[in-house]
């Protein structure tokens, strides 16, 4: 199976045009006013205008309240949700959309069973992201964590965390996510992505996929 690649925390329309070019499966929007990477609605309207047909337009958000988030939904075009706090698949389900809940990996309390549980509770999620934040903190650590026994979850598990081409067909080859996702590992300053670390990414995720065949 192919691995999917998110390239988040897109804050210029140059950039989203870059990663698709480069194979990107869906671009990230960063609804977070305390990430670097933070952009307004009319930021995120110009830059998911520039994203075309095919390619998924996520937007992310943390512990956001129901109208923050509905307001997005009505002026940025939103394929996916993306939850990265201490929402409740209820609050997720709400909003008509498909939705991936992001987990906190950093814990030692973050095992298999902490996962099953949570894949339990977010039935109606697409996919889990698993990112190397303790849980209820923010993502964008630049750290990774423990990639082992993630396949055996009975989810579409998206990678996240510290991801760089130097690491990311190791984590490929070790975890067989759906999908990974990164930011910072392929930017020049955050939020200003980097077109050869962007490249060089694609080129180490396409070379794990030839040796998993």
């Amino acid at each position: 199976m192919r691995t999917r690649v998110k390239i988040c925390g897109i804050t210029r329309c140059e950039d989203a045009r870059l990663a698709v070019d480069s194979g990107a499966d869906a671009i990230g929007l960063v609804f977070y006013s305390k990430s670097p990477r933070f952009v307004s609605n009319s930021q995120a309207a110009e830059i998911s205008h520039a994203v075309p047909a095919f390619v998924s337009t996520v937007a992310l958000f943390k512990d956001a309240d129901a109208a923050s988030v509905q307001s997005v939904l009505q002026q940025v075009d939103v394929d996916l949700i993306q939850f990265h706090g201490s929402e409740t698949a209820v609050f997720c389900e709400q909003f008509d959309r498909p939705y991936i809940k992001a987990l906190g990996m950093r814990l030692p309390e973050c095992d298999l069973n902490y996962l099953n549980a949570n894949a339990q509770q977010y039935q109606s999620a697409k996919a889990l992201l698993l990112d190397s934040h303790a849980p209820g903190e923010a993502g964008g650590t630049g750290e990774t964590f423990d990639w082992s026994d993630i396949e055996t979850v009975d989810r579409p598990i998206v990678l996240a965390g510290g991801l760089t081409a130097g690491n990311v067909k190791q984590a490929i080859e070790t975890a067989h996510p759906y999908a990974v996702d990164v930011s910072s590992g392929v930017e020049s300053s955050p939020g200003i992505k980097d077109r050869e670390k962007i490249v060089e990414f694609f080129r180490q995720v396409e070379l794990a996929g030839r040796t998993s065949k």
